[in-house]
């Protein structure tokens, strides 16, 4: 659940907002799609184009933030090393501070959720170059309805009148989707129980551990790690429910990044030996980084986004940040 990008300064934005666009789809205004691929195209005029001396990196801020800056350390090196520029660690502590925080409109390299890489997308320029790869060839990981050892839940119809963790309303697996496919289910979240953002998976973890909460909707990928690192028993917790996989992490650049550049950090991506690494340490399931293409990749994202109404403007943004918080 991260990303890398450089995000696009004032002046590419008003270049791109008098250029012509023959179709934008759901892009912000000052963005086009006109080669269909539902990510903003590159700027047409060069002197659009960012070329930093420096890269803001911050991973997605499902766990504490601190925790994962040594854990990229090695990585924030690799491409220093492959891109020739300075590299630097920002502490995201929202979903909405990775799209909107100040620290990160200067030319930045950003971890992005998955369920916030459409916001991601269409508000800021974000272009989703690769993922982490399990040793199967997968991507994904799934969300887990999971609740505490001796609980009464034994399925999801079984939340009814509980009070449940939901992540933010801009996590996937901790909101988005389970509020799609519960509600398919016949039980609708907000309606049929309580629903309580907790504001991390960890937080939603831990509550869940420690009885605050009854369940939970989250990532299992978080979960995995969590338990890894000895942070909860592997019997403190039962899994009641289970999706299909859906993407992890988006790693990308900035739509109005220099050519030359953008095809360095694929490079660094591609050819990162993940396996000798410190993430290999932390991502134990992972064995390299891949390519993705959003509009693939993200497609079943963007249905229940679509089903749940969601609209990717400054506004809801803004809500998602405060709620997320």
């Amino acid at each position: 659940m991260a990303a890398l990008t450089l995000a696009a300064g004032p002046f590419a934005a008003v270049a791109l907002a008098q250029a012509p666009c023959a179709n934008r789809g759901l892009l912000d205004a000052r963005y086009c799609d006109d080669n269909g691929d539902l990510i903003a195209d590159q700027p047409k005029d060069p002197k659009a184009w960012q070329d930093p001396a420096t890269l803001v990196f911050s991973y997605t801020p499902v766990e504490d933030p601190a925790v994962y800056e040594n854990v990229f350390d090695d990585f924030m090196q690799h491409i220093a090393k492959v891109t020739g520029k300075r590299v630097r660690w920002y502490p995201a502590e929202s979903y909405a501070a990775q799209v909107e925080a100040p620290a990160l409109r200067a030319p930045a390299s950003r971890g992005v959720a998955t369920g916030p890489t459409p916001y991601a997308v269409n508000l800021a320029g974000f272009e989703p170059v690769a993922s982490m790869q399990r040793a199967n060839g997968s991507i994904g990981y799934t969300l887990q309805l999971i609740t505490f050892k001796d609980s009464p839940i034994k399925s999801v119809a079984d939340l009814k009148g509980k009070r449940v963790a939901h992540v933010s309303p801009s996590s996937n697996s901790g909101d988005a989707a389970p509020r799609a496919l519960f509600s398919s289910m016949g039980v609708v979240p907000g309606k049929d129980y309580e629903v309580l953002f907790s504001g991390k998976h960890d937080n939603s973890i831990m509550g869940v551990v420690n009885k605050d909460y009854d369940a939970a909707p989250v990532a299992s990928t978080v979960v995995e790690r969590m338990q890894a690192r000895g942070m909860f028993k592997a019997g403190d917790l039962r899994v009641v429910y289970e999706s299909a996989p859906f993407p992890r992490t988006a790693f990308g650049v900035a739509h109005n990044l220099a050519p030359e550049l953008k095809a360095k950090i694929r490079e660094a991506f591609i050819g990162f030996d993940f396996k000798k690494s410190k993430l290999a340490a932390e991502f134990k399931d992972t064995e390299r980084f891949a390519a993705i293409e959003y509009r693939k990749d993200w497609r079943d994202v963007l249905t229940i986004h679509k089903a749940g109404g969601v609209t990717y403007t400054q506004e809801t943004l803004s809500k998602l940040g405060k709620k997320a918080e």
